[in-house]
């Protein structure tokens, strides 16, 4: 292949030439080689927005006395399920429960019991104002966006499409700039990769148990969903 045909390469085309290089004997043993190898990437992504608010509350109690603990939480918590529960549209689920020991300068002085639940939903005003009842018996935890399973998984399928069209015509590409008739699809690999939102950490003395607080201001905001996918081609030889 000449100089001038490899310059001709768009810039933005992200490929790895699998070249050989001679080797001695001792270095070549045990080696496959590869001949006329290319790795090829690409990708496709849509920014998409967040249609599924996650909140998280908690129930602490703290005293000397473990069983009083456990049932004044148990009762505030079950008064939430309850609550929760006959809302259209918000999925409600209990997680950890905690027991643990106080100590002060090395000495026992008391226990502190906590439980959380997980609230979910796609309709955000349904949940805060929901959100906004429960925090005057429980504290708000954590605050986050998702995207609902449905809206991811349509998405993606569309995004792979692209990124598989995306990566046959960069294989055609490279194997007419090296003055090839066809090639063969030796392996791909197509995954998704995006970051999830993180929940946003409320502050404890924002959230205090005692006393009814406002309901939080919520923003959806929006994700970018990527699909990538990296692969190797062989380039056929003339017939």
């Amino acid at each position: 292949m000449s100089r001038s045909s490899i310059q001709k390469l768009p810039a933005s085309l992200l490929v790895c030439l699998s070249l050989m290089v001679p080797q001695s004997p001792l270095q070549a043993e045990g080696q496959t080689h590869h001949y006329d190898h290319v790795k090829l990437h690409s990708s496709a992504s849509a920014e998409v927005e967040n249609d599924t608010l996650i909140a998280v509350l908690y129930a602490q109690k703290e005293g000397s006395d473990p069983g009083s603990l456990t049932d004044s939480v148990n009762r505030l918590i079950a008064q939430a399920v309850s609550e929760a529960t006959g809302r259209e549209g918000i999925k409600v689920q209990t997680l950890g429960y905690q027991t643990s020991p106080i100590y002060q300068q090395q000495r026992l002085t008391g226990w502190r019991v906590r439980q959380s639940i997980r609230l979910q939903s796609t309709h955000s005003d349904r949940l805060s104002k929901l959100l906004n009842q429960l925090q005057s018996t429980l504290a708000l935890d954590s605050i986050s966006y998702a995207i609902s399973p449905a809206q991811r998984e349509k998405v993606e399928e569309s995004l792979t499409l692209q990124a598989i069209d995306a990566f046959r015509k960069r294989a055609d590409l490279v194997t007419k700039q090296f003055g090839r008739n066809a090639y063969r699809l030796v392996e791909i690999s197509i995954q998704a990769s995006d970051r999830p939102v993180q929940p946003f950490r409320m502050r404890a003395n924002m959230m205090a148990l005692e006393g009814a607080s406002a309901a939080p201001t919520l923003a959806a905001g929006s994700q970018t969903l990527r699909i990538e996918a990296t692969g190797t081609i062989e380039l056929q030889l003339d017939r």
